[in-house]
């Protein structure tokens, strides 16, 4: 099956190293070249505003899809292709799991480890069989993937968690195991 959207799951904030927005910009341009639909939450800050706004520079598909209670906090992004406003979190993350055909976990926050473990968790329960990615921007997530092995090696996952999460360090990573 040919891939031809990911939802990208991402800070509604930039964080501190400069190599998370350029990776994200790096990532937009990617999927909008591969002719990748990007699924995300729907913002114009922070990370999601500059993946969006990269994937739309080069004339790419963007699908956004934000809860009422963020349109004002996230600051709804109105140059994409398609803005979806739903009533709820829980609305949100289930459209765009349906929208999608593999997930990438860019850095993030709260909000972000959220939607990548309840994803990681519908795939251990065969809710669905999608690809899931994180992109290490820098070691972002070093700490997290040290625990994640401490949760296998203690006896708390089902199976090799690297079955089911592939981890990379830049964009270019992400094409080889997705497309």
């Amino acid at each position: 099956m040919k891939i031809k959207s990911f939802a990208v799951f991402c800070g509604s904030k930039s964080g501190k190293d400069p190599i998370f927005e350029t990776h994200a910009r790096e990532l937009g341009k990617i999927m909008a070249t591969n002719q990748i639909s990007l699924v995300y939450g729907g913002g114009n800050k922070g990370l999601m505003g500059a993946l969006a706004d990269a994937v739309m520079a080069y004339e790419g598909n963007v699908i956004g899809v934000i809860p009422e209670v963020l349109l004002e906090w996230e600051h709804a992004h109105k140059g994409i292709t398609d803005l979806r406003v739903v009533k709820d979190m829980h609305v949100r993350k289930r459209m765009m799991y349906e929208l999608c055909d593999a997930a990438i976990v860019l850095p993030g926050g709260n909000g972000t480890l959220d939607e990548m473990f309840e994803m990681l968790t519908w795939n251990t329960l065969n809710i669905h069989d999608k690809k899931i990615v994180l992109l290490n921007s820098n070691g972002y997530y070093n700490h997290l993937i040290a625990h994640i092995e401490t949760m296998f090696d203690q006896g708390f996952l089902y199976e090799a968690w690297r079955e089911r999460l592939i981890v990379c360090e830049n964009p270019d990573e992400i094409i080889s195991y997705l497309v």
